[in-house]
């Protein structure tokens, strides 16, 4: 994929101003399958400041235009599941079936989901004299983990974008490829510049700074219990929204009878 060693910010592909890069391990065979550059606080404060800029314009759409968008989406994802689900084997060791009926598939069902509930949704409602406004909280941070890739990904783009919410997204660099993939449809089914923006990176650097960063008005994690304290612990002082997924469970042990496709 030529947009491996770039980020997706304010609608275009950039050169990181990270230079450190990382290899991509395919576990099952344990090659590398790819490369991408890690991204450092500059990268973040670009991603940010794009997001940002865009809030302003993309909180004020309708609810018929985001729905456009989320259903445009499902499209080009159903479209390109096959490369979603080739890089999330490569890049994480799932079998061929799993990647494709699981993986992808959830993906694409989270897009077409959200869409259907956001038509129906109510952003008002009175009680007796009282008015309540639901109203978009701003830039969401987002980091998602290795194992449920574009699921996690969907999960939290598809409810931000049915918001009217910005984003700044870093995937797992354990599990990066499906994440470019990702990017790339959301420039295809035409996010607006600055909406949905990619960083590539680790959680020491680019996560810590996303979860400290004053222009991002929410985080939402999914990963360790030990990680996830350190998000809510960095996201304190600027009293930030704070939504986490913590721990893992149900691990499974693959005899060597298994059928792998």
């Amino acid at each position: 994929m030529s947009n491996n060693e770039k980020f997706y910010i304010n609608g275009e592909w950039v050169e990181p101003r990270g230079t450190e890069t990382i290899e991509v391990i395919n576990p099952a065979t344990e090659e590398a399958v790819g490369m991408i550059r890690l991204g450092n606080h500059d990268d973040v404060d670009a991603a940010v400041a794009a997001a940002q800029e865009a809030f302003h314009s993309f909180s004020q759409t309708s609810v018929e235009e985001r729905m456009d968008l989320l259903n445009k989406i499902t499209e080009i994802i159903g479209a390109r599941s096959g490369d979603l689900a080739a890089a999330i084997t490569s890049e994480m060791g799932a079998p061929n079936g799993l990647s494709k009926a699981a993986q992808a598939g959830t993906g694409l069902a989270h897009f077409a989901t959200t869409a259907a509930v956001l038509a129906n949704f109510q952003f008002e409602e009175e009680r007796g004299k009282t008015l309540i406004v639901k109203e978009p909280i701003g830039v969401v941070g987002m980091i998602t983990p290795w194992n449920w890739p574009i699921n996690q990904i969907a999960c939290k783009v598809a409810p931000a974008l049915a918001a009217g919410c910005t984003m700044v997204l870093k995937p797992s660099e354990v599990a990066p490829l499906n994440a470019i993939i990702f990017a790339e449809i959301m420039h295809e089914a035409g996010v607006p510049a600055g909406v949905f923006n990619l960083v590539n990176g680790d959680g020491p650097t680019v996560g810590s700074y996303m979860s400290s960063h004053p222009g991002i008005d929410m985080m939402s994690f999914t990963g360790s219990t030990r990680a996830g304290i350190e998000v809510a612990r960095n996201a304190a002082p600027t009293v930030k929204r704070v939504a986490q997924e913590l721990g893992g469970k149900s691990a499974n042990i693959i005899l060597d009878d298994a059928n792998l496709e």
